[in-house]
């Protein structure tokens, strides 16, 4: 055995000894470290970069009351009050991540986006920044507007502490002196309404250069003493407590999932508490007071150098309209298919492709509107994952049903954070007589599927949508996603069939086309790279190109590895988390894994197999981890029309593979490198490029 095939071989033995897959907690924060990245980079806008800065922070609560609180939450079933090695060891390493990442995230706010929007005219105003008549104006301004709505709480006995909602802003309060009742009451506890807006726009007259805002927690700091007449205030702080935010309802045991959930609603503002964020300058025994409250160990204790909750700087971007600090104006582009015909006469003769948001998904919201009032049209059916709560697309439906058509939803009231809204939309269409149903106990119906049946020359024919994305009118503007309308009878009539799977809970069908998950689709997904896998072992060329949001189902990878020892050559686009490790020899040495983070989110789903020159393409509701492949129903579908083949790899695919201005590669110690054009090569950015070629240079109308 040669010196290279040895440490090959030493290389993979410690691999084997639990280290070939990445931490799914640390990837996940990388991801997040990228995105930081994008709030770094001086080629991007002023405030697309405070954008980007908002986006960690939203990506870092959910990572806490999501994550973070599964991995608590199974010791606290567990009755165990003390943390087992391994979990203790995984939350030591997440939460030094964690402090690094928002350490540096204030870092690049308060040393940089902050200074250069000052110098733009656009300013932050502290109290110390604010002159003379701007403390005037917000001193009028709390008076009128925020002190009647503030109650602060003196704690003792019969005012214990407070409840304290997820994520909500308030204040801890230290007094000196006798309360008004000759008593020593020395901590109060006060809430910042949610009614009041967490950034302020002062009076343009009152910024000479520009404009100013304020945030309200910078107002109520300023006049926090006034609330507490005849004490002097010692100390204070903001703070802000993440809770627990999964919803847990014994599916097999309620009679009404509906009733369940929206009794279930309220208590997520009220789960146990997994992280503090205060003010850097809050005292010591104060941040010890609150972590003894909310029983909150103190690795997971964030002071912070500005506000607790950096999201709410969002409503500062939304109010400033210079162009020059905004990413340029983007209109989708519209298929020229669309142009001269109907969307029906059109299926009848060819499918047709969406690549959103380059393309516009107001050809979709019109194949369900055209379906609602066209009176060949019997019935509709669609399943909803995320759609907001104000959608268009929904209106047509409960449109159709007031119409007297046969409409079926399949709501999922498990979308996380969405259940309110969907919650709502069920009780809508209840009302007007649609057939609403929750999906199927224990798995989320993640599938994106519309099928319209109508009545052609005393025949019925179906039209089908499949997508990779939500029908969700804000996202399909910002995410990208592929989406197949279609009317090919075995593939449509294959949709039918998985509506009648998912409404009467029959055993489904053998299905020809279509992945279907929880039954088919993981063992379709390993089959496929397996059967590269065999061509590459007969001296043929192989290759495999997936795109997702997260890669950790280790059955996948496992077949993914060993595909790489047989020669297969792998490409993987992967945003967020990925356990796989690429580039170790002997082991992976064939697969290649990168992450595209620019103006839109990566959110489509592609599975490419060579197959022969088959160039199988599927487009799938699902990324390759374990829950999607095993614990929700979700739909893989083929492209079968060559040309839409070539449309999905030229657009869907290849630019990604080129990318050298917002790709990051990943190697094999877990590290993302950001890629740089070299040499002569020309910068490419794949999302610029299809916003180029498939966007339009004019703005329309979208309802």
């Amino acid at each position: 055995m040669d010196k290279k095939t040895k440490l090959q071989k030493s290389a993979v033995d410690d691999l084997l000894q639990g280290q070939i897959y990445l931490n799914r907690e640390l990837s996940q924060l990388a991801f997040n470290r990228r995105v930081l990245a994008q709030a770094e980079d001086r080629d991007i806008p002023l405030l697309e970069r405070l954008r980007y800065l908002c986006i960690v922070s939203s990506n870092l609560d959910e990572f806490f009351e999501v994550r973070i609180a599964s991995l608590l939450a199974q010791n606290r079933i567990d009755g165990d009050k003390s943390l087992p090695p391994a979990l203790t060891a995984a939350l030591e390493r997440t939460s030094v991540e964690c402090h690094q990442i928002v350490e540096r995230q204030y870092a690049v706010l308060n040393e940089h986006i902050l200074p250069e929007l000052s110098s733009k005219g656009v300013h932050l105003l502290r109290h110390q920044d604010r002159n003379e008549e701007q403390r005037a104006w917000v001193k009028d301004y709390f008076d009128r507007e925020v002190r009647p709505l503030l109650t602060p709480i003196g704690l003792d006995p019969a005012h214990p502490f407070p409840q304290v909602v997820n994520k909500s802003l308030n204040f801890i309060v230290e007094l000196s002196g006798k309360d008004a009742f000759g008593r020593g009451t020395a901590i109060a506890i006060m809430k910042a309404p949610r009614v009041l807006p967490r950034v302020i726009r002062l009076p343009d007259e009152l910024s000479k250069k520009g404009i100013s805002f304020c945030l309200l927690s910078s107002i109520i700091h300023a006049h926090i003493t006034d609330l507490f007449t005849g004490r002097e205030v010692i100390a204070y702080s903001q703070f802000r407590v993440t809770r627990n935010s999964d919803l847990w309802v014994d599916e097999e045991e309620v009679k009404n999932l509906r009733q369940a959930l929206q009794t279930e609603l309220h208590s997520r503002q009220f789960g146990f508490a997994v992280r503090l964020e205060v003010a850097r300058n809050c005292p010591p025994h104060l941040a010890a007071l609150l972590l003894e409250q909310f029983s909150i160990d103190k690795s997971r204790l964030f002071a912070v150098d500005g506000p607790v909750n950096m999201v709410r700087l969002q409503e500062l971007i939304g109010s400033v309209g210079q162009p020059a600090l905004h990413f340029p104006a983007f209109y989708p582009g519209m298929p020229p298919l669309l142009a001269d015909t109907s969307m029906f006469d059109l299926l009848k003769k060819r499918d047709l492709l969406l690549h959103h948001p380059f393309q516009s998904f107001q050809p979709v919201v019109e194949f369900i509107r055209s379906a609602a009032s066209d009176p060949s049209v019997l019935a509709i059916k669609q399943t909803i994952y995320r759609t907001g709560m104000n959608s268009d697309l929904m209106e047509s439906l409960i449109a159709a049903a007031r119409r007297g058509k046969e409409v079926t939803v399949i709501v999922e009231l498990m979308a996380r954070f969405d259940e309110e809204a969907n919650i709502n939309w069920a009780e809508r269409l209840e009302r007007v007589g649609a057939q609403v149903v929750y999906g199927v106990v224990g798995l989320k119906t993640h599938a994106k599927m519309a099928l319209v049946l109508r009545r052609e020359n005393k025949e019925l024919r179906y039209y089908a949508h499949l997508g990779t994305g939500n029908y969700h009118p804000t996202t399909t503007k910002h995410y990208t996603d592929f989406g197949l309308l279609t009317a090919h009878p075995k593939l449509t009539a294959e949709v039918n069939e998985i509506f009648i799977h998912l409404t009467s809970l029959t055993k489904p069908k053998k299905l020809q086309y279509l992945w279907l998950a929880p039954f088919a689709l993981q063992k379709e997904i390993v089959r496929a790279i397996r059967n590269e896998a065999a061509i590459a072992k007969s001296g043929k060329p192989a290759r495999i190109i997936a795109k997702m949001n997260a890669l950790l189902d280790e059955s996948v990878i496992r077949a993914l590895y060993a595909a790489s020892a047989d020669g297969v050559k792998i490409d993987l686009i992967v945003r967020g988390a990925c356990a796989l490790r690429p580039g170790v020899p002997g082991l992976s040495e064939n697969i290649r894994v990168r992450s595209i983070i620019g103006r839109f989110l990566e959110h489509s789903r592609i599975y490419y197999f060579r197959n022969n020159l088959a160039h199988d393409v599927y487009l799938a509701s699902a990324d390759w981890m374990n829950r999607n492949l095993f614990r929700r129903v979700e739909v893989a579908f083929p492209i079968l029309d060559t040309t839409l083949k070539k449309q999905v790899i030229s657009e869907g695919l290849h630019p990604y593979l080129k990318d050298n201005t917002s790709a990051w590669e990943l190697g094999s110690d877990g590290v993302y490198h950001r890629r740089k054009p070299r040499g002569k090569q020309v910068p490419f950015n794949a999302q610029q490029y299809l916003a180029q070629t498939l966007g339009s240079t004019d703005a329309q109308e979208e309802d």
